[in-house]
C-alpha cells in the first residue's frame, strides 16, 4: 500500500508544481519578462551582485541558456555585466537602477500571488511541507 501512496504523492506533487509554475509564468509574463528572466532578476534583487556561476547554481538554469537570458536582460537595461579585475574569466552581474525599480514595483505583486496560492495552508503546514520536501529531495539525491 505504501508504494501506491508514494506514487500518488509523486503524481500530486508534480501536478501541484505544474499548476503553480503555470500561474507564476502567466503572472511574470504580464510584466514583460519570461520566467527565466524573472528568476535571474529575483536572485540579483535579493542577493545583490553575483557571478554568472553563482546565479546558475541558484536558479537552476543551464549555463548555455544563462548567456541568452543575461543578454536579453542586458538589452532591456535591467542588468549589467562587470568583468572581475582579478580574473577575466569571471563576470559579475548586477541590477541596473531600472532593474531595481522594476523589481521594487513587481516583486510585491509576485509575492502576493504566492501568498494567495498558499492561502489555504497554515503556517505550521507550510513548515511541515518545507521539511518534507527537503527530506524527499535529499533522499532522491542519495539514491
Amino acid at each position: 500500500m505504501s508504494q501506491n501512496l508514494s506514487l500518488k504523492s509523486f503524481v500530486v506533487l508534480m501536478k501541484a508544481a505544474k499548476s503553480m509554475q503555470e500561474k507564476i509564468k502567466q503572472d511574470v509574463s504580464n510584466y514583460g519578462v519570461n520566467l527565466s528572466e524573472f528568476t535571474v532578476l529575483e536572485a540579483l534583487y535579493h542577493k545583490g551582485q553575483m557571478t554568472v556561476q553563482q546565479i546558475c547554481s541558484k536558479v537552476l538554469i543551464a549555463s548555455g541558456s544563462m548567456t541568452y537570458v543575461i543578454d536579453k536582460l542586458e538589452k532591456k537595461g535591467m542588468l549589467e555585466r562587470k568583468a572581475c579585475p582579478e580574473d577575466r574569466r569571471v563576470v559579475h552581474l548586477m541590477l541596473t537602477e531600472a532593474g531595481k525599480a522594476f523589481m521594487e514595483k513587481v516583486f510585491p505583486k509576485h509575492q502576493q500571488l504566492i501568498e494567495d496560492i498558499f492561502g489555504d495552508v497554515s503556517e505550521k503546514e507550510k513548515e511541515m511541507l518545507i521539511d518534507l520536501l527537503k527530506r524527499i529531495g535529499q533522499r532522491a539525491n542519495n539514491i
